[in-house]
């Protein structure tokens, strides 16, 4: 049998990573009693609040909590919900009492510990992902860069495991993580009927193409505001770094230290980031074949410009185009990207 803790944050938790892996722990349960794999439940499941009744989203729903983390004295897996990113600040600051409770019980009793979307910045609050990979929701990406500077943030990662710590990209990607922990504590055919039973895409790995990159201007660098502006405004013309250093005034050195200060990319990174949504757009609302949407951004190149995209959005332009444009007309020389 498995202890499973079920954090329920004071707040506004984001409700569905509280009930969603309840649901997948019971029906883990019930396959594996059904099969004959156990006899009894394998994962004992609590809801564990700082106090035993939560209310969310201004008292349209309360949980009951089965435990406080006073009643806990030893658990085997913790699983931190999603915080809700409006009043993420206020929130962490409310909900600081679990992170001493979390060490305890990974120090003294091994045991693992799992965040789901913005629960991240919680598990981050432990020093328990520093220097190691994690995953949160990709709106949630650039303020966590900037709490959390020494955890090693990955864009792309729709689940990380290391050493018994894990975390899962955004929104509803938390069931990628739940199938994870299945299939590493009850074996793939288990996690492969769950996958099945909750009609959950398993193996799903990348989160890019679900990202919608919105430039970083949250801060106070006038200059290299305009520098955006002007990087988003053109996205037709091939800019170089040092062709936008010069228009600047600035230094090439100066300027791309400024520029990732700023925005936690190089202009090179925001330059491609920039055409890359922009051929998104197209490619989800026009009838552009890929070749005039490349072109469109400002590429000459076709192996360049699909390396680029499926850097960014985790899947090539066609395939792109194919999943989200309804009309999935013009497309040409599939072969080729």
């Amino acid at each position: 049998m498995k202890h499973v803790s079920i954090l329920v944050p004071r707040g506004d938790a984001i409700l569905s990573s509280i009930v969603g892996p309840l649901k997948v722990l019971m029906a883990a349960n019930s396959y594996l009693k059904h099969t004959g794999m156990v006899g009894e439940d394998f994962f004992e499941i609590h809801l564990v609040g700082l106090k035993k009744n939560c209310s969310l989203y201004n008292g349209l729903f309360s949980v009951h909590c089965s435990d406080t983390i006073h009643d806990i004295e030893k658990t085997d897996l913790i699983l931190i919900p999603a915080l809700r990113p409006d009043k993420l600040v206020e929130d962490l600051e409310q909900n600081m009492d679990f992170v001493p409770w979390i060490l305890r019980q990974r120090n003294q009793y091994g045991a693992e510990v799992g965040s789901m979307c913005i629960g991240a910045f919680v598990l981050a609050q432990t020093g328990l992902v520093d220097r190691k990979q994690c995953a949160t929701h990709w709106a949630a990406m650039d303020m966590f860069r900037m709490m959390f500077p020494q955890v090693n943030l990955v864009s792309n990662r729709i689940v990380t495991d290391q050493d018994g710590v894990y975390s899962s990209g955004g929104a509803y990607s938390f069931l990628n993580l739940m199938l994870h922990l299945v299939e590493k504590h009850c074996g793939r055919p288990t996690a492969i009927y769950i996958s099945k039973f909750f009609e959950i895409d398993i193996d799903r790995e990348n989160q890019n193409q679900f990202a919608i990159f919105q430039g970083q201007k949250d801060h106070d660098d006038a200059t290299i505001k305009e520098v955006q502006k002007y990087i988003e405004h053109n996205i037709k013309e091939r800019i170089s770094v040092e062709k936008l250093a010069k228009k600047y005034a600035i230094s090439s050195r100066n300027f791309v230290r400024r520029f990732k200060k700023a925005t936690q990319n190089t202009p090179s990174e925001y330059i491609q980031r920039v055409k890359i949504e922009a051929a998104k757009r197209s490619l989800e609302s026009t009838e552009q074949n890929v070749n005039e949407v490349m072109y469109q951004v400002g590429y000459m190149d076709q192996k360049a410009f699909r390396t680029v995209f499926k850097k960014y959005a985790g899947i090539s332009p066609v395939a792109y185009k194919s999943k989200y444009n309804r009309s999935r007309v013009n497309f040409e020389r599939p072969t080729a990207w």
